[in-house]
Formats: structure tokens, C-alpha cells, sequence
């Protein structure tokens, strides 16, 4: 059994930053991806951002520049550190890894970008 956590989502005003974190936990033998989706209400949900096992890194073209996706492979955690935030960019983001060889998804934490 593989468990994803996340933590940092909040309310914060337009032009801030917020930093969500993901851990995995559970019989882990090896994650090759992690990444972060969200989902705004009405709307279907999107790729944020992944990263491999070593380091390689796709960003949706809305966030590019200002979101940087990062891991540390030992705590089995994904970050994603988010600057200049806007409205838009208002959605539970959901945590995503690719964990022995199986998908799994945390259960969401809310960002609110007030203008």
C-alpha cells in the first residue's frame, strides 16, 4: 500500500508565493515520476508539472517561470514552489507518482489566489 500526503496549500493574494509538498510512504520500491495536477471548479483537471528519477522536468506553458517543480529522492517528497501566483491559478492541486510501476494520487490540497 502506497499513501501520497500533501501539505501547503492556502489562501493568498495575487502576486505571492506558496510551497506544496508531497510524501510518499508505503512499501516504495522504486518512483520513477512525481508531479503535481490540479483541478479548478467546472474544469477538467491539468498537468502542473513532473519530474523524473533524475532530475528531468515538464512544466504546463501557464506556470512556466514561475512554478519550479523539485524532489528529494530520499524522503520520497515532491515540491512545488509557486511565485507571482494569480487568481487563474486557483484549483486543488493534486500530488501524482508513478510508484512500482503503479499510478497513485494524493487527495488534494486547495490553493485560493485572491486578487
Amino acid at each position: 500500500q502506497v499513501q501520497l500526503v500533501e501539505s501547503g496549500g492556502n489562501l493568498v493574494q495575487a502576486g505571492g508565493s506558496l510551497r506544496l509538498s508531497c510524501a510518499a510512504s508505503g512499501s516504495i520500491f522504486s518512483i520513477r515520476a512525481m508531479g503535481w495536477y490540479r483541478q479548478a471548479p467546472g474544469k477538467q483537471r491539468e498537468l502542473v508539472a513532473t519530474i523524473t528519477s533524475i532530475g528531468s522536468t515538464i512544466y504546463a506553458d501557464s506556470v512556466k517561470g514561475r512554478f519550479t517543480i523539485s524532489r528529494d529522492n530520499v524522503k520520497n517528497t515532491v515540491f512545488l514552489q509557486m511565485t507571482s501566483l494569480k487568481p487563474e491559478d486557483t484549483a486543488v492541486y493534486y500530488c501524482n507518482a508513478l510508484v512500482n510501476y503503479n499510478n497513485y494520487w494524493g487527495q488534494g490540497t486547495q490553493v485560493t489566489v485572491s486578487s
